[in-house]
Order: C-alpha cells, then structure tokens, then sequence
C-alpha cells in the first residue's frame, strides 16, 4: 500500500515509522522540512498511486478543516482521506459533506497509544462506509497491535471520534482515582513506600492497569513528583464527552468530575493533580508545568 500522512509529530512521526516497518510505502508532509518527505501537500499527492489515500494527523479545528480543503482541491474521486487526529466528531460530518462535493471519501479514525504506539501499536476506531474503510484497511492493520485486536469499524462517519472521546472521557475518569488514591497514601504517616505500594497492585489486583504502570514509572523517576506542578490540562475529548451526556441525558458524573478536578488544578497545588499531570507526560509525551512555573491565568 501507498500512503500520504499529514503531521508527523510525536503520534504521526511514529506512525508513519510503524507503517514504514510493516511494508508500506509512506510519503510524509509536515511544516517542519527537518522531518518531511516532501515540499507541500501537492507535492504528497503527486506521488501517491490511485486511488490515493491520504491520513491526516494534525491538530484538531482550523489545522485539520484548512488540511481537508486543500486536499479537496487536490485529490480526485475514488480517493479517501482519513482523519486520525483529535477532531470532534460533529466536524466529521461536516468533512465528509465536503469532500462528497468531489467525490471523495472520509474515514475518521480515533487513535489511542501515545508515544509508545510505535513499540505496542495503536487502538483505533474507524468511522465511515465499508468500501472506504477497506482502502485504508492496510494502514489500519499495519498500525494495530496484532492481527486480531486494536482495531474497530464502529460506524458510520463520526462513529470513530465519538468512540475515542468515550474513551479519553473514561481515561480522565481513571487517571483521576488513581491520582486521588496516590495522594490519600501520601497524606497519612504509616505508609512508608507509597511507590512501592503502587506497585504491588500492578499484578494481579482488579485495578491493575497500563495507567497504574506508568504513574508508578513516573514516580519511579521523580519520588513525591517534586518535579512537575500539579496543573493539568485538558485537551478538549473530556469537555466533549460530557456535553455529549447531557445532550443524551446520559449521567456521567465520575467524567465530568475528574474534568471540573483539572479546571481545579489551575487554581491551587495538589498531589492529586501532580500525578494526573505525570501520568499524562508518560503515556501522551504531553508537556507539564516545572514545579518553579507559575501558572498562567486560564481562559476556559
């Protein structure tokens, strides 16, 4: 297979390298000429075969809408563009629309693994019609764990990024009981190795987790996480979830706790939040806050 990937960040750089490893041909553009295969996106769709498919991994909103439309303008009927990246799954519809006007097809497609997806592969869930999703099908397979999991086709168009933000509203909720867990253990004097009590649970208890593994990798490098300040952001999948709850009528009131808990973290220190903050950096690479930074005012 022959592919064009947009973005070749900390997710797209990775990707691009798995599918590379699996025998695919992958053309690369990014802004950064460091890293990119080619010169602009014309330049991408020129040496991409027909019918050409092109992965878009770019951030959410105006970068991934301005990413779509000069592709519209560029790729001809039969071909697809995929969205891996973050978009809200109300823009998925809106893409697909535009791309139609010319033929084209769209698959969005949410990504889940992080920095380490290059080693363990990446979770994905595909939103879009049969025949679309199969001409990317060899993408999928080349970035999925193995042969039998990682991979769904949850729907139709929207169905990929809606499952993803379910799934990042869950990991808020998950990193947050662990986070308020790892903070009642710091509180109290008579556990004298709170590390270590973290990770016991890592085997054979019902909470074990990749999470649980790697709050007790971060602590393991930076004891008491006196390192990172306990502000953590979020990056809009958990907003969505719970707005999609009360559109719903859906009671989700473990998610849209640990989302006000981060909108807290802006306001004052908390242990609590330092390990959401360092658990984020582990799997995500996302950036955290030196324990010396001072926040700065937010806008929410």
């Amino acid at each position: 297979m022959h592919i064009g990937l947009v973005g070749l960040g900390k997710m797209g750089g990775n990707m691009r390298t798995r599918m590379r490893n699996a025998g695919l041909t992958v053309i690369g553009y990014d802004r950064d000429p460091e890293v990119s295969d080619v010169g602009s996106l014309a330049e991408l769709v020129e040496q991409l075969p027909s019918p050409k498919v092109v992965w878009v991994m770019v951030p959410h909103g105006e970068p991934t809408r301005s990413t779509i439309e000069e592709l519209s303008g560029l790729l001809s009927e039969g071909d697809v563009v995929v969205d891996g990246g973050n978009s809200r799954w109300t823009d998925d519809e809106i893409h697909e629309a535009l791309l139609a006007e010319k033929s084209i097809g769209f698959v969005d497609c949410g990504v889940s693994g992080g920095v380490w997806g290059l080693e363990n592969g990446y979770a994905l869930m595909a939103g879009g019609t049969a025949e679309n999703v199969a001409k990317v099908q060899p993408a999928f397979d080349a970035l999925r764990p193995d042969e039998e999991n990682g991979f769904v086709h949850a729907g139709r168009v929207g169905a990929g990024h809606f499952s993803k933000m379910v799934h990042n509203g869950i990991e808020y909720a998950m990193m947050q009981a662990y986070a308020e867990g790892y903070e009642l253990l710091e509180a109290v004097d008579m556990v004298e190795n709170v590390t270590e009590v973290l990770n016991s649970w890592r085997v054979g208890t019902v909470v074990r987790s990749w999470l649980l593994d790697l709050l007790v990798k971060a602590l393991q490098e930076d004891p008491h996480l006196s390192q990172i300040r306990g502000y953590a952001e979020d990056s809009g999948e958990g907003r969505w979830t719970v707005e999609a709850a009360i559109a719903n009528a859906v009671p989700a009131p473990t998610i849209a706790a640990s989302l006000f808990a981060r909108f807290v973290s802006r306001q004052d220190e908390s242990a609590a939040m330092q390990a959401v903050a360092a658990m984020r950096q582990q799997f995500g690479g996302h950036a955290v806050r030196a324990a010396q930074e001072s926040p700065d005012v937010p806008n929410p």
